[in-house]
């Protein structure tokens, strides 16, 4: 039987003063940590993460999962990227006080992601990062890449993109993008869009979310050694 998930709350120093954000923490039997945070549309509760949250458990993981102070409180569109970098902090620090021993491993959907390299890039100390679905650029501006950052983050780092990604058309940009990073590698998810999903194989998002802990699994024990 796995563990299941304790509601908790994280204290954030934000630039304009101080604020909690709600997150599930979840024991594990091992010692490494995922982080796991939401995209810019959808919250910590979303059906991919809460799947790809208990798969991880399954294989052992101790997870903590997090909402960003715009969702917390109750707002569409994402706050500045120094508030999503002082969480991220705020994140990193909850977890080291809660597993002192373990890895810790930074992962988040799309936004989420995105803002843990920018964190990485500003000193955040952790382990390794994984991209789940990094948006390089918003869908149609190639010209608009969101890369400046990326070659200066020294942690280990994994892109796990679907080859139908709007945000990473053309797929040579990310290519490029990842062979200037210091120590990064990309996982294909032939057919799948922004979100893993495949079209003309319909899934519920739980499951497509549950089929990615494998493969952050497997990064995790390479890096381990």
């Amino acid at each position: 039987m796995t563990a299941e998930p304790t509601p908790v709350r994280i204290e954030v120093a934000l630039p304009t003063g101080t604020t909690t954000v709600s997150a599930d923490w979840t024991p594990g039997i091992r010692d490494d940590v995922v982080l796991i945070a939401h995209g810019a549309g959808a919250g910590k509760d979303h059906p991919f993460l809460v799947g790809y949250d208990r798969a991880l458990v399954a294989l052992g993981y101790a997870t903590l999962r997090f909402s960003f102070p715009y969702a917390e409180q109750g707002r569409r569109m994402p706050g500045p990227a120094a508030h999503a970098v002082a969480t991220w902090d705020a994140v990193v620090a909850d977890a080291r006080v809660r597993a002192p021993r373990a890895a810790v491993w930074a992962t988040g959907k799309s936004y989420g992601g995105r803002m843990a390299s920018l964190a990485a890039a500003e000193g955040l100390v952790v382990e390794g990062l994984v991209y789940l679905g990094y948006p390089l650029h918003p869908p149609g501006r190639p010209d608009k890449p969101r890369v400046a950052h990326l070659p200066s983050i020294t942690v280990p780092q994994l892109f796990i993109e679907g080859t139908a990604d709007p945000f990473i058309q053309p797929i040579a940009q990310l290519d490029d993008a990842v062979a200037g990073c210091q120590d990064a590698r990309v996982h294909w998810i032939e057919g799948g869009g922004h979100s893993f999903e495949v079209k003309g194989n319909r899934r519920p998002p739980a499951e497509v979310g549950a089929d990615i802990a494998p493969v952050v699994d497997a990064f995790v024990a390479a890096r381990r050694g």
